[in-house]
């Protein structure tokens, strides 16, 4: 191999473009899950639960993903995240066990250790704009928050909400 095809370095704009803002997700989390019981209905009744999720990278980074699964058994789905070097956007993929469809991405990125991703889904059959918001991230703690709007964006209702913890044991590797 010549020095000519050797890679260039990453300049360090490239080390801090944003490809690395998911590794928090890498490992075992233990999740507390508060839940609509009706999405998009003026319903104020939330239903909880815990589960567990196992993250993994992929790709060097540039991807990721990660499964739910409540009573350690039964999986309600997966999470799967790719970094585009060229936008700088992630894109976040969701595959619901009940149907085994990959969901259309919500896009987006980290700004000031807030993650903010938005997409066009649907929901019972009406279009909405999802809104899926990453926050409070620390090594041992972060909180994810999902909302839809049915007017453009103009009005949010937040239908799921995940507070992550690490296990203890996790905290001693």
């Amino acid at each position: 191999m010549t020095t000519s095809t050797l890679p260039k370095p990453l300049e360090p704009s490239q080390l801090n473009d944003g490809r690395h803002d998911f590794n928090f997700i890498a490992g075992r989390w233990l999740v507390s899950n508060k839940r609509l019981k009706k999405r998009l209905a003026g319903c104020t009744d939330w239903e909880r639960f815990e589960a567990v999720q196992d993250g993994a990278l992929l790709l060097g980074g540039l991807g990721n993903m990660n499964d739910l699964v409540v009573d350690g058994k039964q999986t309600l789905g997966m999470a799967l995240r790719f970094f585009s070097p060229q936008t700088r956007l992630w894109s976040i993929y969701w595959v619901s066990h009940s149907d085994g469809l990959v969901q259309p991405p919500v896009m987006g990125a980290f700004v000031d250790g807030t993650g903010r991703f938005e997409g066009h889904d649907s929901h019972e059959g009406r279009p909405v704009r999802v809104r899926f918001t990453w926050s409070g991230i620390t090594p041992t703690r972060a909180r994810w928050e999902q909302a839809f709007s049915e007017d453009g964006g103009r009005h949010w209702e937040t239908n799921w909400v995940m507070d992550l913890a690490r296990p203890a044991y996790s905290a001693l590797r």
